[in-house]
C-alpha cells in the first residue's frame, strides 16, 4: 500500500480540526455564516520523492490527478473509507473521460518552458528570463478546473463509498473563468449547479453559462448586506441551505485548495527536468488560492522559491493587509482588522478583481517562508503585459497574462527592489482570452 501524505484539517485561525476520513471537510467547524473568518489548511507528511513527479516531468501526456494520487487529501479520504489506489484511478480517469467529452480536453500535464521572446523583451541574460506554464489550454481555458477537481473527485468518492447518498445542488459565486470551470465539471456529470454571479455579468457569457446547464442567480446588493460581493453573500445562503460550496475560495471550501497545488507539483517537476533553479514566482491574485497552492506544491518538492503576489493598482487589499500584518505575532487571529474589503475595485484585469483577498493566510505564509513579497501592477503594465504575452503567442486573457505586469513593476523599478539580469522567473499564464 502506498503511503498517503495528506494527514487531516487544521484551521489556521482558531485550531479546530477535521478527520482526513470527514466526508465535508469544506469549512471549519467553528464557521459561521457571520463569521467566515478561518480557513482550514491541509496537515500532511514529508514523503520521499517518486515515481508520481517522474511521470509528469514532459509537456504533456500525464494526468496529474493519477500522477500524484498519493498526495490528495481526497485520495486519503477515499483510502480511509477502503478505496485502494486501482479504484481511485479508474474514477478519475472516468471523470476524465466526462470532463475531455463536455469540454474536448481532459486534465493533462500542461506546458512549462523559456519563452525567450518575452525573456528578450524584458532584457534578461540567457541565463536568467522568464519560464511560463501555459494554462490556457487546459479544462475550460483556466487553471480554475484544477481546484475544483478535488472537490468533484471527494464528493464522486464519498458517492461510491455510500456517504453521499443524495445529490446536494453545486454552488459559486463567480463570472469568469472558475463559473465556466465548474459549470464544466457539473455538466460532466450531471449534477446540478447555481452560479450566483453580479448584476453586470457580460449576457455573453451569461449564453456560455446557459449552455452547459448551469442555473443563473444576478445578485443585486440589498439595503441589509454587510461589505463585500453580494453574489457572495447569496452563494453562502445556498451553501448554509444545503449546497455544496463548489468554489475556489479556500475557506468556503479547503478542498479547493487541494487539487489545486498540481500546478506547482508539475512545475517543480518540469524545471527539475529542464535543469532549471526558479529563483522567483510570480502569481496574480484576485482569491489568493492559484499563489497559495502554487507556492505550496512548489514547497512540497523543496523548490524554495520567492513568491511575488501580484494585484492591480485599482484593487490591492493584499498590499495593504501585508503592510496591517506587520503589527501582529498571529496575523491571522485578527482577520478582520488585516484584511478588509476594497472599495470600488477597477482593472483590465477584471479577473482578479476579488474586492477580498480570501486565502490571504496561505498568501502571506508562502511569501513569509522564501522572502516574497507583494507586487502592486500599474494598469499600464498590466496592459503593456498583455501585449507582450499575446505577441509572445500566449492566448491569455488580461487577466491571465497580470502575473507577467508584476515582473515588469520589478524589472523596472529602482534599487534593491529590481529583478536582476540573471534571475530565474516563474509565471502561470492562467486564463485564455474569450
Amino acid at each position: 500500500m502506498t503511503e498517503m501524505s495528506a494527514l487531516g484539517w487544521e484551521c489556521a485561525v482558531c485550531g479546530a480540526t477535521r478527520s482526513i476520513a470527514d466526508p465535508f471537510p469544506f469549512r471549519c467547524p467553528s464557521a459561521t455564516l457571520t463569521d467566515r473568518h478561518h480557513l482550514l489548511r491541509l496537515r500532511s507528511r514529508e514523503l520521499v520523492a517518486h515515481e508520481g513527479a517522474q511521470q509528469v516531468h514532459g509537456n504533456g501526456g500525464s494526468n496529474p490527478f493519477v500522477a500524484f494520487d498519493h498526495r490528495f487529501a481526497w485520495a486519503a479520504f477515499a483510502e480511509a473509507h477502503g478505496m485502494r489506489s486501482d479504484d481511485r484511478r479508474r474514477l478519475v480517469e472516468e471523470l476524465d473521460r466526462a470532463v475531455a467529452t463536455v469540454d474536448g480536453v481532459g486534465f493533462r500535464v500542461t506546458p512549462f518552458g523559456r519563452s525567450d521572446e518575452l525573456s528578450d523583451s524584458l532584457g534578461f541574460s540567457t541565463d536568467g528570463g522568464v519560464w511560463v506554464k501555459d494554462e490556457t489550454h487546459g479544462v475550460a481555458g483556466s487553471q480554475k478546473a484544477r481546484h475544483l477537481m478535488s472537490i468533484l473527485v471527494h464528493l464522486r468518492a464519498a458517492e461510491i463509498v455510500g456517504l453521499l447518498l443524495d445529490r446536494p445542488r453545486l454552488a459559486i459565486a463567480s463570472c469568469g473563468n472558475a463559473a465556466l470551470a465548474a459549470a464544466t465539471l457539473a455538466r460532466a456529470v450531471e449534477w446540478p449547479i447555481d452560479v450566483y454571479v453580479p448584476t453586470w455579468m457580460d449576457a455573453a457569457f451569461g449564453d456560455r453559462l446557459d449552455a452547459l446547464g448551469a442555473t443563473i442567480h444576478r445578485c443585486e446588493r440589498l439595503p441589509t448586506d454587510p461589505p463585500g460581493d453580494p453574489a457572495m453573500h447569496r452563494f453562502r445562503e445556498a451553501v448554509e441551505a444545503g449546497s455544496v460550496p463548489f468554489t475556489v475560495q479556500g475557506p468556503e471550501n479547503a478542498l479547493c485548495l487541494d487539487g489545486g497545488r498540481t500546478i506547482g507539483w508539475e512545475i517543480a517537476a518540469q524545471a527539475k527536468h529542464l535543469g532549471v533553479r526558479l529563483d522567483r514566482v510570480f502569481a496574480q491574485v484576485g482569491g489568493g488560492a492559484l499563489a497559495t497552492c502554487l507556492s505550496d506544491g512548489l514547497d512540497a518538492d523543496g523548490s524554495s522559491v520567492a513568491l511575488h503576489a501580484v494585484q492591480a493598482a485599482g484593487c490591492a487589499p493584499i498590499a495593504l493587509a501585508w503592510d496591517r500584518a506587520s503589527r501582529y505575532a498571529r496575523p491571522a487571529q485578527h482577520w478582520g482588522d488585516v484584511m478588509t474589503v476594497w472599495p470600488e475595485p477597477h482593472s483590465v484585469a477584471d479577473g482578479i478583481l476579488d474586492d477580498e483577498t480570501y486565502d490571504w493566510i496561505g498568501v502571506f505564509d508562502a511569501m513569509r517562508r522564501n522572502g516574497g513579497s507583494p507586487v502592486v501592477a500599474t494598469e499600464e503594465h498590466i496592459e503593456r503585459a498583455h501585449g507582450l504575452a499575446r505577441d509572445a503567442g500566449y492566448d491569455a486573457s488580461p487577466t491571465g497574462s497580470a502575473a507577467l505586469a508584476g515582473v515588469l513593476e520589478l524589472r523596472t523599478a529602482a534599487g534593491s527592489g529590481r529583478l536582476g539580469d540573471d534571475e530565474r522567473i516563474a509565471i502561470a499564464m492562467t486564463g485564455v482570452a474569450r
